[in-house]
C-alpha cells in the first residue's frame, strides 16, 4: 500500500480518435488498479487536441469501453472536479500562458506562429522509473543523428494546438498527478518532458512505464494479434470480468500459480513493484481459459444474460422456452464453451430441434440397430421415475439383458437429441428436456 494515501492521484489520457482499444485498456486498468489500490484518485483527461481526428463520438466510445471493464473514474469531463476542465482543447489558455511564460525566461523561442522549447546543452534529464529504475540522460541526448544540434521541442505548433510532450507537462503538474503509469513506448518522451519541467521550476511526478505486449510471433501487439477495440471482445463473447482479469496479467502477477481472480481481488494485491519488466505475450489460450473458468463462476440467471443474445443472434427461439429451463441447460453444460458465443454454438439444441435436423439425419443406422435402438428408446421412455439414476439404471439393465454395448444405444440418443457427438450427460438431458420432448425427437428418426 502507499503512503499518504489522499495524496495519490493517476490519470488515463486518451485521444478520441477511436475505440478503446486493448492497448488503452490495459494503460487504464493498471491506473485504475494503482487508485483504488492506494485510495487515491483516478483521473480521465481526454486529449483531443488533433482536431481533424478527434470527435464527441469516439471520446463516448472510449468511456463505454471503461465502463463495460468496470473501470470508474473520479475526476473527468462528465464528471467535473476540482483541476478541469478535463479535455484539452478547452485548455488551451493554460497551455499558452505557460508557453509565453518560458518565451519572456528566454527558455523558448518563436518559430513563426509556434513557441518551441530551447533544449540547452548538458541538463540532466535523467529519471527513477518504478519499473524500470533509473533511466540516465542528458539533453545532449536530445540531438539529431550526425550533427552537434540540439533538438528543440515544439510545444505550441503554428495551429494553436499544443504539442504531446508539452501538453501532458502542464496537465500532470496542474491535475496534481503523483504517478504517470503508461507504455514503454513513452520512455523516450519522458527526458523532453523532465527538461520541461525543470525549465518551469516543477518537480516531476513519479514515472512507471508499463512493458511491450506482443503477439505470440513476438512482434508488437498488432490487429491481427488481437489489439482491436474492447467491443471486440464482447460482441466475440468475452466477459469483461474475464478481460479485466487477461489484462492486469499482462506484465503483473498476483504472486504464485492465481491466474483467475475477480476485480477487488486483483485491487487488493496489486502493487507496482510487482509489475514485470519483460515484455508480455497476449495468448488467447489463456484469454479462453481464463473466460471460462469466469463463465462457470457466474450465478446462472447471469450467465444466461450473456448468452441469451448469441442465441437470439442465430435465430433461434428463445421466447419459446423458460428462463429457468434455459438457465438449467447452460448449468448442464459444466463449462463447455471458452466464451458465450461458443456456449451458445453448443447449446443450441436446448434451445430448438431444428439444428439437430440440420446436422443429423440418423443415415448412418442400420436395419439391425434400428431394431436393438427401438427396443431400447421404448423401455426408456417407460420408465417410471424420469430421474437421472432411474434412466440410466434402466439403460444399463437393458444392455446387459440384450448383450448389448450401452454406448452402441446412449451414441444414437446423444445425435438424435443434440445432433452432436459431444454433449452433456445424455440422461441429464433427457431428464431436462422431458419424456414428451425426448419421445417426439425419437419419433422424427422413426427410433419409435
Amino acid at each position: 500500500m502507499i503512503q499518504n494515501k489522499d495524496k495519490v492521484r493517476v490519470r488515463f489520457a486518451p485521444s478520441p480518435t477511436g475505440a478503446l482499444h486493448i492497448g488503452g485498456g490495459h494503460t487504464a486498468l493498471f491506473n485504475w488498479l494503482f487508485a483504488r489500490n492506494s485510495g487515491g484518485t483516478f483521473i480521465l483527461r481526454v486529449e483531443d487536441t488533433d482536431l481533424e481526428r478527434s470527435t464527441m463520438e469516439y471520446e463516448q466510445t472510449i468511456m463505454d469501453g471503461m465502463k463495460w471493464l468496470g473501470l470508474d473514474w473520479d475526476e473527468g469531463p462528465d464528471k467535473g472536479g476540482d483541476c478541469g476542465p478535463y479535455r484539452q482543447s478547452e485548455r488551451l489558455s493554460l497551455y499558452r500562458q505557460y508557453a509565453e511564460q518560458l518565451l519572456i525566461e528566454g527558455k523558448a523561442y518563436s518559430e513563426g506562429n509556434a513557441i518551441v522549447f530551447k533544449v540547452e546543452h548538458g541538463i540532466d534529464s535523467s529519471f527513477d522509473d518504478v519499473v524500470y529504475g533509473r533511466i540516465e540522460s542528458l539533453s545532449d541526448g536530445l540531438q539529431k543523428m550526425g550533427t552537434d544540434e540540439l533538438k528543440d521541442v515544439v510545444m505550441i505548433k503554428g495551429d494553436g494546438m499544443p504539442t504531446y510532450n508539452y501538453a501532458c507537462v502542464i496537465d500532470d503538474h496542474l491535475m496534481k498527478i503523483t504517478h504517470v503509469i503508461r507504455g514503454e513506448d513513452h520512455i523516450s518522451n519522458t527526458p523532453k518532458q523532465v527538461l520541461i519541467y525543470k525549465a518551469l521550476e516543477w518537480t516531476p511526478p513519479k514515472f512507471a512505464h508499463l512493458p511491450m505486449i506482443l503477439g505470440k510471433d513476438k512482434k508488437k501487439l498488432s490487429k491481427r494479434h488481437g489489439a482491436t477495440s474492447v467491443y471486440d471482445y464482447r460482441d466475440m463473447g468475452y466477459m469483461p470480468e474475464s478481460i479485466f482479469n487477461f489484462l492486469a496479467l499482462l506484465g503483473w502477477s498476483p504472486g504464485g500459480d492465481k491466474e483467475v481472480f475477480t476485480r477487488d481481488e486483483a485491487v487488493t494485491l496489486f502493487s507496482l513493484e510487482r509489475v514485470i519488466r519483460k515484455p508480455s505475450v497476449f495468448d488467447f489460450d489463456k484469454l479462453n481459459h481464463i473466460n471460462q473458468a469466469h463463465i462457470k463462476q457466474m450465478p446462472p440467471m447471469e450467465r444466461l444474460a450473456l448468452v441469451k443474445p448469441f442465441w437470439l443472434a442465430m435465430g433461434l427461439p428463445v421466447q419459446d422456452k423458460s428462463d429457468e429451463y434455459l438457465a438449467e441447460a447452460l448449468d448442464l453444460m459444466s463449462g463447455r464453451g471458452q466464451t458465450a458465443k461458443a456456449m451458445a454454438e453448443y447449446s443450441d439444441y436446448f434451445v430448438s430441434f431444428e439444428p439437430v435436423k440440420s446436422r443429423y439425419d440418423a443415415s448412418d443406422i442400420t436395419n439391425e440397430q434400428m431394431i436393438n435402438l427401438r427396443a431400447f428408446f421404448k423401455e426408456i421412455l417407460e420408465t417410471p421415475e424420469w430421474k437421472h439414476e432411474a434412466l440410466e439404471e434402466t439403460a444399463k439393465i437393458w444392455s446387459e439383458r440384450n448383450n448389448v454395448k450401452l454406448k452402441e444405444c446412449a451414441m444414437p440418443l446423444r445425435f438424435a437429441l443434440t445432433g452432436m457427438k459431444v454433449s452433456p450427460g445424455i440422461f441429464e438431458i433427457v431428464v431436462l428436456f422431458g419424456r414428451e420432448e425426448t419421445r417426439r425427437r425419437l419419433e422424427h428418426y422413426k427410433f419409435i
